[in-house]
């Protein structure tokens, strides 16, 4: 009896630490699809047109904003919660940079409902980012306008559950194989939500479908996160 106690703890702590091995190994991965070196040379790229074009104050205004977002995804890379206040503040960052670069070819909308409590919802980083940057690439700069995109976010609280939406009015053709990154990103972004639920027992998930319009032609695409929220998170962080 004691060999086969001493057995199941062994075979316990195996597993727990694999569990482990496998979320920072994940966490890693997600951070290096983050720093995508094209989004990094991209933006400042859009910000040296600034200086040389336009205003100095608008380029020193982005140059904040940049140097802002850089430094709160290798902030957040390490950990393993962080509280939803932070991560919005990263994805308007990351957003507003995009707007930068591509003016007019979209807008978006971030809408936070009164139940959500900002500073008390715990979220893993880097798990909504890339599916609002696969709908901007994928789907609202391919629309033959060039104009007129639009990506909204929803992000509300049912009952222990918060739910974050991810709407597009983009037109999906396909990945084309230069965009290899934002498949990544999006595979490594569903297996940590998964080894996070199995290391805390949780119900999340991530379900997407095609929107369509009355006349059931294609009008866009839908994302959305579920993640359970569990009292006893602040322990965790």
């Amino acid at each position: 009896m004691f060999y086969i106690r001493e057995r199941h703890i062994k075979q316990t702590s195996t597993k727990e630490i694999s569990r482990q091995q496998q979320l920072v190994h994940l966490e890693m991965h997600a951070f290096q699809a983050q720093m995508d070196p094209h989004f990094i040379f991209n933006s400042l790229n859009a910000i040296h047109h600034y200086i040389l074009t336009t205003s100095t104050d608008q380029a020193s205004l982005y140059l904040t904003r940049f140097a802002r977002l850089m430094r709160l995804i290798i902030r957040n890379c390490n950990r393993e919660w962080i509280n939803l206040e932070e991560d919005i503040e990263a994805l308007e960052l990351y957003l507003q940079l995009e707007q930068l670069r591509f003016g007019t070819q979209f807008d978006y909308e971030l809408e936070i409902t009164p139940e959500v409590f900002q500073q008390l919802t715990f979220v893993p980083p880097l798990i909504i980012q890339p599916y609002i940057q696969e709908a901007i690439w994928r789907r609202l700069l391919l629309r033959p306008t060039k104009t007129g995109g639009c990506l909204r976010i929803r992000i509300s609280r049912e009952h222990e559950m918060l739910s974050i939406r991810i709407e597009d009015n983009g037109v999906n053709q396909g990945p084309p194989a230069e965009d290899a990154h934002l498949s990544q990103g999006i595979t490594i972004a569903a297996a940590r939500l998964e080894a996070i639920n199995e290391r805390y027992n949780m119900r999340s998930g991530i379900t997407e479908r095609e929107l369509y319009n009355e006349m059931q032609q294609p009008s866009g695409h839908l994302v959305i996160i579920n993640m359970q929220q569990i009292a006893a998170r602040e322990a965790v962080m």
